[in-house]
């Protein structure tokens, strides 16, 4: 499905680039050959070629960012791998368990999704942005394991997407450090408001997903009876 997104978002785009292009060749009057208008910079001057240099300039960054993320994957998967070698991750997970078996029932106790899943959402908690991604990816990945069925994603896996979507942050320092570079003189000033949203944000996305799943049960359980 989102293969065909994409696709018609492409399409479309360039259909209606050239387009634009074309209807405003066809209105605009009849200039003279100069120097000038011969040699125009058509990735500037013309709806197609905007379109083409930003295509090549987001794949551009997203190499850019792959090679930056290299880095960061290797340190904090790491880290994770250090901590659970020496127990850190077990003693985390049996503290915040009485939370994690009612968010997450079908998760074993000592399943290290549960680890990966912690220490997510602990770097989102830190602001550590572009760190939380491996631990993110490594939960999502044991989290499939549990997955009985492939094709769709399980109640678990959506729960702790909607947490790592609306991450509470107690430091966005991704966000003070954009203030403080754009010349703000109290950079550190969102960080309440960030919490509350964040905060506002998570409850929400949590009782809506929690609702939505409980109900979806519910009307299983009737169709297995009748």
């Amino acid at each position: 499905m989102l293969n065909h997104i994409w696709l018609w978002m492409i399409v479309l785009s360039i259909l209606i680039a050239g387009g634009s292009d074309l209807v405003h060749e066809i209105s605009s009057k009849p200039r003279a050959q100069t120097e000038q208008t011969a040699h125009r910079n058509l990735n500037k001057d013309t709806k197609i070629g905007q379109v083409t240099s930003a295509a090549i300039d987001a794949a551009s960054l997203a190499v850019k960012i792959s090679f930056g993320l290299i880095g960061v994957m290797a340190l904090w998967l790491g880290v994770m791998r250090v901590a659970e070698e020496a127990g850190m991750i077990r003693i985390l997970a049996r503290i915040v368990q009485p939370i994690t078996t009612r968010l997450f029932p079908t998760i074993p106790k000592d399943h290290p999704a549960i680890g990966a899943m912690i220490m997510n959402i602990a770097a989102n908690m830190l602001g550590l942005s572009n760190a939380a991604t491996p631990l993110g990816l490594k939960a999502m990945e044991e989290l499939d394991k549990l997955n009985t069925n492939k094709e769709e994603a399980s109640n678990d896996m959506i729960t702790f997407l909607v947490i790592n979507t609306s991450a509470i942050t107690l430091v966005p320092a991704t966000a003070i450090a954009i203030r403080a570079s754009l010349g703000s003189t109290n950079p550190q000033k969102i960080v309440i408001p960030s919490i509350i949203a964040a905060s506002m944000a998570t409850l929400v996305g949590i009782t809506t997903v929690k609702l939505i799943q409980y109900y979806q049960q519910k009307r299983k359980n009737k169709q297995t009876n009748s």
